[in-house]
């Protein structure tokens, strides 16, 4: 996969867009690419995780978040199932699964219908160690604020707002991944 001929492809005409995407998404796969060197008895596909690292925001054009220059329609929320369907269409099935995976520690059919957020109403959890590791990665970058890590505390007490799941899980991922 050419992740940058399909940024490219997708972000040609919204080159602020195109700048926030590119710094948000290379800091996340830069983590990643650190996690697999630190843990090779995890046997990750360093190919594909970059690869995913890079597009799994891909969908945040279609959105409508002013502040980082997204003019798209739909909420914020849905940028991963959307990008999972563009990348689907591109012909890139595992890396669309990471797209619709990542927001959180991930979202579940119940979770979605009990707080009617306007996604699918089906699982979207990081099933593999890929998935897992990028997910992992994403909490601690924001879009807003490109030149600061944000601290594990940080990332626990935005989690907190959303139940202690995920907090478990993003706590587990911790002692498995640094």
């Amino acid at each position: 996969m050419d992740f940058l001929a399909l940024i490219d492809k997708y972000y040609a005409d919204n080159p602020p867009l195109k700048e926030i995407l590119l710094c948000h998404s290379r800091q996340v796969a830069d983590r990643c690419l650190k996690i697999a060197q630190a843990h090779p008895e995890l046997n990750l596909d360093t190919v594909f995780l970059e690869e995913a690292a890079m597009v799994h925001d891909i969908g945040i054009f279609m959105t409508d978040a002013e502040g980082i220059h997204c003019h798209g329609e739909a909420p914020y929320l849905c940028h991963g199932y959307l990008g999972a369907e563009l990348m689907r269409r591109e012909g890139f099935e595992r890396h669309a699964r990471v797209c619709e995976r990542h927001t959180g520690t991930g979202l579940t059919k119940e979770n979605i219908e009990a707080r009617d957020l306007p996604l699918p109403h089906r699982d979207f959890q990081p099933e593999t160690l890929e998935e897992q590791v990028i997910c992992y990665a994403d909490k601690y970058y924001s879009k807003t604020h490109l030149n600061k890590e944000k601290s594990y505390e940080k990332v626990i007490a935005s989690l907190q707002k959303y139940g202690e799941q995920g907090v478990m899980i993003f706590q587990r991922w911790k002692e498995v991944f640094e």
